[in-house]
């Protein structure tokens, strides 16, 4: 048995695989962020060790057999956070989170040293861990003396299960300290921020071993015998490690809290001023490329929050069949924009309201705006020169066909949906268990699930969905100036 453990930002997810990579069970437990300040996303580590407590407990309950036969363990955690531990492993500080935007002011200055371009393949955003660690030197001095280590979400809690300081390229590719072409620490970046390699974990493949289960944890579930920790991955690269997509242009598209265009390349290919993210794949040798919109299905939360109905009874009044954008359009901006606009300080917006702008034509002008804000991270992606023909849809928010039909409709390429199953981050992280643990070759590993279904582009309405995209694209800059 394989268990892959997914720190996400609302909660962890512990999942059972077997040597045949067939779903033995999964579990759960939760977490909250806390929002102290405006911009300010945070949480405690000592709540994910108590989540992923709480998600193997779950497991144990169900199969306890399964999981005392476990041999490997992967782990895929949210990216970007800073998780800053002391001398004795204290933590210091809440762990600031991707989605916090605080840091603006310092990322807008290391940005400007056009070395963390040059060597990192990226902007350096607000959400990243390296302007978080300027932020805390010139706010919380007092911490920033103390650092002994700063460790990704994921990687403190490998400390926890393994007692090693490990991370591996894909989660370290977005600290904006990783030369990302030589997957390795860059000194000079270290530097730039007053830090240095010593403060860091060591890195190692995705798919190579990074410690062994302690043997007090592994008492504590049952488990005899070594257990091997793998390398892991951020949470986009072990979902495309569980959707099969590793190979050359290969794609998906997630629609969780974020939502996220993912690339797989064999090459690095950078190109920082797209605002798309060339990262390191969970795989020896190979790469991603990444656009990125801060509010996907959050939005239509926050939709749901405002109207008082629930997210799916608010898609369900559209119906299936897709409609022509009705001239009201919706900024996707509730928390800032990633790709392509790298600006933390935009806010959403409604444009067009009448006097006959029921809820379901709101509802349906979010559902097109988070599509629209996709179909800004392929014109990125395309810039940067990887071609997308096709992309597997996953997340929450896949599960609106309506939805995926206007994500089609707005990319102009087919959504093929995965065959009943869950593919995510825990799926690959489980994955990246086996084969750390087996030896087993990673590309035969990580194959695509069978697709059960293709959300064509609806032709007829591509014409009134160009129409509304160039609308789209004009208001973000008409509404930059009252933001900024």
């Amino acid at each position: 048995m394989y268990l892959g453990l997914d720190l996400g930002t609302s909660g962890v997810k512990a999942m059972l695989i077997d040597g045949d990579q067939k779903i033995v069970g999964s579990a759960n437990g939760s977490l909250d962020v806390s929002r102290p300040h405006s911009g300010w996303s945070e949480q405690e580590p000592a709540h994910w060790v108590r989540a992923t407590e709480e998600a193997v407990a779950g497991l144990k309950a169900k199969h306890p057999k399964e999981l005392a036969a476990v041999k490997g363990i992967g782990l895929s955690g949210q990216m970007h956070g800073a998780t800053l531990i002391d001398a004795t492993d204290k933590v210091l500080r809440p762990c600031i989170l991707w989605n916090d935007t605080r840091s603006y002011v310092e990322a807008a200055a290391l940005d400007a040293d056009p070395r963390f371009r040059a060597l990192t393949g990226n902007i350096v955003f607000p959400g990243f861990t390296a302007p978080k660690l300027a932020w805390i030197e010139k706010h919380e001095p007092d911490v920033f003396a103390k650092i002994a280590k700063v460790l990704l979400p994921k990687d403190y809690l490998r400390l926890w299960l393994t007692g090693e300081y490990i991370s591996e390229m894909s989660d370290s590719a977005g600290t904006s300290w990783l030369d990302t072409g030589k997957r390795a620490w860059s000194s000079e970046l270290l530097a730039a921020t007053n830090l240095s390699e010593e403060q860091m974990p060591a890195l190692v493949e995705g798919t190579e071993q990074a410690g062994k289960l302690r043997s007090e944890l592994a008492a504590q579930w049952g488990i005899s015998g070594d257990v091997v920790v793998a390398g892991g991955a951020g949470d986009n690269a072990a979902s495309a490690c569980g959707m099969g997509t590793v190979s050359d242009g290969a794609a998906f598209v997630s629609l969780g809290t974020s939502g996220v265009l993912f690339a797989a390349n064999a090459s690095y290919l950078p190109k920082p001023e797209s605002a798309v993210h060339a990262f390191c794949h969970a795989l020896p040798n190979t790469w991603h490329q990444m656009g990125v919109i801060l509010s996907a299905t959050d939005a239509l939360n926050w939709h749901s929050g405002v109207t008082g109905k629930s997210a799916a009874d608010l898609t369900g009044e559209l119906g299936e069949t897709l409609k022509a954008p009705t001239g009201v359009t919706f900024l996707p901006y509730l928390s800032g924009e990633r790709t392509p606009h790298n600006d933390a300080v935009i806010r959403g917006a409604f444009i067009g309201l009448e006097h006959e702008s029921s809820r379901v034509v709101l509802t349906q002008a979010v559902l097109e705006g988070v599509a629209f804000a996709i179909r800004d991270n392929l014109e990125a992606l395309r810039s940067a020169g990887t071609g997308i023909s096709r992309v597997t849809a996953i997340g929450g928010g896949s599960r609106s066909r309506y939805w995926l039909a206007s994500i089609a409709t707005a990319l102009g390429v087919p959504v093929d949906l995965p065959a009943d199953g869950d593919f995510g981050a825990a799926f690959g992280a489980a994955r990246l268990g086996l084969i750390a643990a087996t030896g087993a070759d990673p590309i035969a590993v990580c194959t695509p699930p069978v697709t059960a279904g293709t959300i064509e582009p609806v032709a007829s309405l591509s014409g009134a969905y160009e129409e509304a995209y160039t609308r789209y694209r004009a208001l973000y800059p008409a509404i930059k100036s009252l933001a900024h």
